[in-house]
């Protein structure tokens, strides 16, 4: 794995119903771009230092507002969709 600051640690949980959490790299400690990170989390304003597990990666801050944007879009699709059966208990 390789970063440099300013880029974006995400963790996928593979647990049902994990969360997934993103962390703004702030610094880089390892050689070349490798760990460990000093992360900033967004759940929870805290720092600390990462060696990310093999549920992580690195998305540049471009490639993850990308992601992001697409999954909204395909959100907004889902909802929107003509003929789409309301959910339970809705008519």
């Amino acid at each position: 794995m390789h970063a440099k600051p300013g880029d974006w640690l995400i963790v996928e949980h593979t647990t049902v119903g994990g969360a997934v959490r993103h962390g703004l790299i702030e610094e880089v400690h390892g050689d070349d771009g490798e760990p460990p990170y000093l992360v900033h989390w967004t759940d929870t304003g805290h720092r600390a230092l990462m060696y990310p597990g093999p549920d992580a990666y690195v998305l540049s801050a471009e490639d993850l507002r990308t992601r992001e944007e697409l999954e909204s879009a395909h959100l907004s699709s889902m909802q929107h969709r003509p003929g789409r059966a309301a959910g339970p208990g809705v008519s």
